[in-house]
């Protein structure tokens, strides 16, 4: 966080009691829930944090009503209020035992307005305002879903969740936090969930019909693993309209192209310029990895309020020599090709892929690009309005870069990322070039 003048500002998170577990409020379907091999795949935890602020409406009764909101939402999300547990065939699967969330409010010792820009990672500082089960070693040994809120000396509240990725992805989540806010302000649900899975399962007998790249592993030739080592360090970049509308007359100017999207030329700028901080070699095979939302791709289309990942991983790949040295349409046509390539054979593919291999997408000498930037994180309400603030706690892994909207408007794209300090330097000089 920049927001250490001489003196580190030090968030100080007391607990106001011991977690409980909160039930659905009424007796729900047990046994066991099915998880798509879409679902599988990033099977990842997830903490964002949400902050809110009335002026007439004080932080008095937050954690009451969020718990009693959570209660009644939960009947309509039950597998949320399961457990995780492994499959006979050795993958993952919701035990829906109705146990509940675990939620937790807690008491910090400051306004919101001193935690700062949560626009950028900070796992240290945001990580107090969600809860991480103290003796918990893997996921298993974490509900699916847990929540804190936590109250600040200036009226506002903020409410952290940490949620496995393998029960939703962006898209999921943003409706179920959407709908748990419907219910808060005594609403009924606008996207009620749809929550059988199964229409999803891998074909039988199962059909590769495509090369899944995004599986392979590459040999890291330019030894970035030892980079890695070194401290990381956290960066966020501000793109607005006008820096954008650059990037596409860059990419546009050699005549290469017919049209481009913002995503397109913002993913094809930072594989670049991450490919030049690490310093990879010109041989170096690299990869990037992003989601495809294929709700609308598959055919029939997945059913509105679809409960799980409706993404598939898409991939280019291509030498590092290459990314530097050819013109920038190149790198812009490369991210073209790779949305084309997902269809709804592509994806029934990719699904049938992990049935025989159990593969998961491999990061070695790769960059995954996650875009939360068409997500309206930002309209969730519990009654106290949208949130002053939204956001991540922290990137997943070290090769993630993540894309969200901010501003006013929400025109300008904040990207977020970490990188070793000496590449961090380097990519620095790049985003402003």
């Amino acid at each position: 966080m920049e927001n250490c003048n001489g003196d580190c500002f030090q968030l100080s998170v007391k607990l106001g009691g011991e977690p409980t577990l909160v039930a659905p409020a009424e007796e729900t379907q047990k046994g066991m829930y099915f998880l798509s091999n879409l679902d599988q795949n990033i099977a990842v935890i997830v903490r964002t944090v949400y902050c809110f602020k009335s002026a007439e409406k004080g932080n008095e009764k937050a954690g009451e009503v969020i718990k009693n909101a959570l209660k009644k939402v939960l009947v309509h999300y039950h597998p949320l209020a399961g457990r995780l547990n492994i499959s006979s065939e050795g993958k993952l699967i919701v035990d829906c035992t109705g146990e509940g969330a675990l939620f937790v409010e807690a008491e910090a010792n400051c306004s919101i307005e001193e935690v700062g820009d949560i626009t950028k990672p900070d796992p240290w500082t945001l990580g107090k305002l969600v809860y991480d089960i103290p003796d918990a070693k893997h996921m298993l040994q974490m509900p699916p879903l847990v929540a804190q809120v936590t109250k600040f000396k200036c009226g506002g509240f903020a409410l952290g969740l940490c949620m496995n990725h393998c029960m939703f992805d962006g898209i999921g989540a943003m409706e179920f936090v959407n709908s748990w806010g419907e219910v808060a302000r005594g609403q009924p649900l606008s996207i009620p969930p749809f929550l059988d899975r199964s229409i999803l399962k891998a074909r039988n007998p199962p059909k590769i019909e495509h090369l899944h790249q995004e599986f392979a592993d590459i040999e890291d030739k330019s030894g970035t693993h030892g980079l890695y080592e070194d401290e990381m360090v956290y960066r966020s970049f501000c793109f607005d309209p006008e820096r954008l509308k650059q990037l596409k007359m860059k990419a546009m100017e050699d005549g290469v192209l017919n049209s481009c999207t913002t995503f397109e030329v913002l993913s094809a700028f930072v594989w670049i310029a991450r490919t030049k901080a690490l310093k990879l070699l010109p041989e170096q095979q690299t990869k990037l990895l992003f989601a495809v939302d294929g709700r609308a791709k598959f055919d029939p289309p997945l059913p509105k309020g679809y409960c799980g990942n409706g993404i598939v991983l898409t991939n280019s790949v291509c030498q590092a020599g290459e990314l530097s040295d050819k013109p920038f349409s190149f790198a812009v046509r490369l991210i073209q090709d790779a949305i084309k390539m997902v269809t709804d054979n592509y994806m029934r593919s990719a699904i049938d892929y992990f049935e025989v291999t159990r593969a998961r997408p491999s990061l070695a000498c790769t960059l995954l690009i996650t875009t939360w930037s068409r997500l309206a994180f930002h309209t969730t309400d519990f009654g106290w309005g949208e949130p002053v603030l939204s956001g991540p706690v922290s990137l997943p892994e070290k090769e993630v870069i993540l894309f969200l909207s901010h501003g006013i408007e929400r025109k300008n794209i904040n990207v977020l990322l970490g990188l070793p300090a000496t590449a961090m330097k380097i990519f620095q000089e790049l985003m402003h070039m």
